[in-house]
């Protein structure tokens, strides 16, 4: 069922506010041609109090400039760590900005594959003119639901029965969102499952120090650092 979600004034204002911080990370980033997105709520329009600036660089990087950037920038960094989700997903690069852990600049730690990056597109995504220009895009959220923003607000579909019509929305393969909903429900049976691999770096540390350590000791790894 097609349900209309009009904004109020304040949530207007918290997605300006949190737009405006995204710009300023991006406009770093681009100043050091470093090509970014944001992505999820940001990037929809549908955003809460609690909604992530996440950041994202699509592609391996040297963490150690990228750091230097942030702070001759005056960000502050908080913590950094490395993740990899599944055995087969690539790990991630994640620096974040803040104290609650909601801004975020992450990048692959390798190249992705097509299946990996589809998942920006599927949440929902803007490079840096995009977002200057405040445009808003569709995605899915966490809860399922396809989000499409309209002048008011957004519209929401359930996608139980709207996979067609959220691939033809989106611009992907009706098979890439029906794996994601597979994945997304499995999570909301079982709980928020923990991730394969999480290790946290310190200031000093740079994540590709890191990974050649993991490396060198794990053999599935190895495997899908060379795809």
């Amino acid at each position: 069922m097609e349900v209309k979600v009009v904004y109020s004034e304040d949530r207007w204002v918290l997605l300006k506010n949190l737009r405006s911080k995204a710009e300023k990370i991006m406009s770093i980033l681009a100043a050091r041609s470093m090509e970014s997105i944001v992505y999820g709520s940001i990037a929809r329009g549908d955003v809460k109090p609690t909604s992530d600036v996440d950041i994202f660089i699509p592609y391996p990087v040297s963490s150690t400039l990228l750091q230097v950037y942030l702070e001759e920038n005056n960000l502050k960094i908080y913590r950094k760590v490395l993740v990899q989700a599944t055995p087969s997903y690539v790990p991630k690069a994640y620096i974040y900005l803040d104290e609650e852990e909601l801004t975020s600049v992450s990048f692959p730690l390798a190249k992705m594959r097509k299946e990996e990056l589809e998942f920006y597109r599927l949440a929902g995504q803007l490079d840096y003119n995009m977002l200057k220009e405040n445009n808003r895009v569709p995605g899915i959220n966490k809860e399922l639901k396809l989000i499409i923003p309209v002048e008011e607000g957004h519209v929401e579909i359930p996608l139980k029965s709207n996979v067609e019509l959220a691939a033809k929305v989106i611009g992907l393969n009706p098979q890439t969102i029906r794996n994601r909903i597979r994945v997304l429900k499995k999570r909301m049976e079982h709980g928020r499952t923990g991730v394969y691999r999480e290790v946290d770096v310190s200031r000093e540390e740079s994540f590709e120090e890191i990974l050649s350590f993991l490396e060198a000791r794990d053999p599935a790894l190895r495997r899908r650092l060379r795809v």
